[in-house]
């Protein structure tokens, strides 16, 4: 087994203790954490825990850098070259990146380097156009001899949770808007993947951004995050991850009644409808669950195949779940997909199979943790899946596709909003009548029509009922991190 060498930068990166980020300064701290590497199970790095202390020291770095720093005073076109420079260097050191969320996530190089940070990148780039367009009104108010305009300020302090699925990539989804409104940043990344972004912290003062201004501090959920998510001096919440968390973040952001935004769980719903292309159908739906390992809110996990093609489908699908690659994010030749990101995740996506089976699925490929070390399951095919089974209902979060059969346009309609989730749906057919009925119909923020997971950053994302509320990107998530102010002039 031949893994690609460690840059010199990424080597020194991951031997020395990682201190948390705070008011431009390291903060060192008694209690650590160890980061794990999932391809073999062993130990990479030690960073540096934040707790509660932590977490409000952080804080107030970011209401001092936003109520008396530069960066509350800076020109919006400045603000967006700095923004612009940031995206630069995440382009330049694409590299660094791409082997740091490797070795933390499991993912491949190539894909972490060329896909996340290049994405990253772009999402500063586009933001960084936005600082001055962000416009208020002139109001024609029916008052006489009254001046009625507005005022889209900051809302503040902004405190940042993000998961482990794709490192960087969400703390730029999350970043981006957020800097190009004007608000300070406390950052929590996933104590499971904090490297990359602690990384992007050092990146950000070499483009100028002023200390205090973004902040990093890996910890716990129950530790960190709960801190975070009540403290008394953060303005706003933008959290993705688990429904579950997420209820709890509602409940601890009431103290000061927070601004909210939650991108959550998802039990996404693909139909193939038998006029569908199967030749772009078929390795459409698969990398629409089997991508990122199958580990994203938007896999495609609930395959709706029509009765008279559901042969056709599983045997391709089957073909190319023998293709696949799979291995450790750094070695090489690449692989096309890594390990899952913990044993305590593999144990559970396992544990998702063997229920299913039990209830009368069928596990056609797949469906056990392969042999050696690390945590790798391959890609998992399960037919004979009913709605009322758990692997229809819940999410796994791992390389596992249940296929469901139908008959009926109506009843998989009904069958596919039925889930409690609802942060992506698609579909695949020639007939523009039905696109335009079920995009129309289907319960989800985004709806993918012959293609799966196209995101851009002009584009807004987010998901209804339990997959959470508020949209990121696009100008929608300019929103999320303002708040209008309503100016009377006599």
């Amino acid at each position: 087994m031949k893994m690609t060498p460690l840059l010199p930068e990424v080597a020194t990166f991951i031997e020395a203790k990682q201190a948390l980020r705070i008011g431009g300064r390291r903060c060192d701290t008694a209690q650590t954490l160890a980061v794990i590497n999932p391809s073999t199970g062993r130990p990479l790095a030690e960073v540096a825990r934040a707790g509660s202390p932590e977490i409000d020291l952080a804080v107030q770095a970011a209401t001092r850098a936003f109520e008396g720093g530069p960066w509350g005073r800076m020109m919006p076109h400045d603000r967006g070259r700095i923004l612009w420079r940031l995206a630069d260097l995440i382009e330049e050191r694409a590299p660094i990146f791409g082997q740091l969320d490797a070795l933390d996530n499991g993912k491949p190089y190539a894909t972490a380097r060329d896909v996340d940070a290049h994405w990253s990148a772009r999402h500063f780039r586009y933001f960084a156009g936005w600082p001055d367009k962000i416009e208020g009104a002139t109001i024609p108010v029916s008052t006489p001899d009254r001046l009625n305009y507005t005022r889209i300020e900051p809302v503040g302090v902004c405190g940042l949770i993000t998961p482990w699925n794709y490192p960087l990539l969400m703390a730029a989804w999350k970043l981006a808007p957020a800097l190009a409104a004007g608000n300070t940043i406390v950052l929590k990344p996933s104590e499971e993947t904090p490297l990359s972004a602690l990384y992007l912290a050092d990146l950000a003062l070499e483009a100028c951004l002023p200390e205090g201004v973004l902040n990093v501090v890996p910890g716990y959920g129950h530790d960190a995050g709960a801190a975070l998510a009540a403290h008394k001096d953060v303005a706003k919440i933008g959290f993705t991850g688990s429904t579950r968390t997420g209820r709890e973040i509602v409940k601890a952001s009431a103290g000061n009644l927070k601004k909210l935004s939650l991108e959550l769980g998802g039990k996404a719903a693909n139909i193939i409808f038998p006029d569908a292309d199967l030749s772009r159908a078929i390795p459409g739906a698969f990398w629409a669950n089997f991508g990122n390992n199958g580990q994203s809110c938007t896999a495609g996990a609930r395959l709706y195949v029509h009765a008279d093609i559901h042969d056709q489908m599983v045997e391709g699908l089957t073909r190319l779940a023998q293709a696949i690659s799979v291995g450790p994010g750094l070695e090489e030749p690449g692989h096309d997909l890594g390990p899952v990101i913990s044993e305590k995740q593999m144990n559970m996506i396992l544990g998702h199979v063997e229920t299913s089976q039990q209830q009368g699925a069928v596990v056609q490929i797949g469906g056990a943790r392969a042999q050696g070390e690390g945590w790798f399951i391959p890609p998992t095919l399960i037919t004979g899946v009913e709605d009322r089974m758990t692997i229809a209902r819940e999410e796994v979060f791992g390389p596992v596709l249940s296929i469901l059969t139908f008959t009926d346009d109506a009843d998989v309609l009904a069958r596919a909003n039925t889930s409690d989730y609802g942060l992506a749906a698609g579909l695949w057919s020639q007939d523009v009548t039905r696109v335009r009925r079920f995009a129309d119909a289907l319960q989800a923020g985004t709806v993918w029509v012959n293609c799966w997971g196209e995101t851009d950053a002009a584009s807004p994302f987010g998901g209804v009922k339990q997959s959470g509320y508020g949209r990121e990107m696009g100008k929608d998530a300019i929103a999320l991190y303002s708040q209008t102010k309503s100016v009377w002039v006599g």
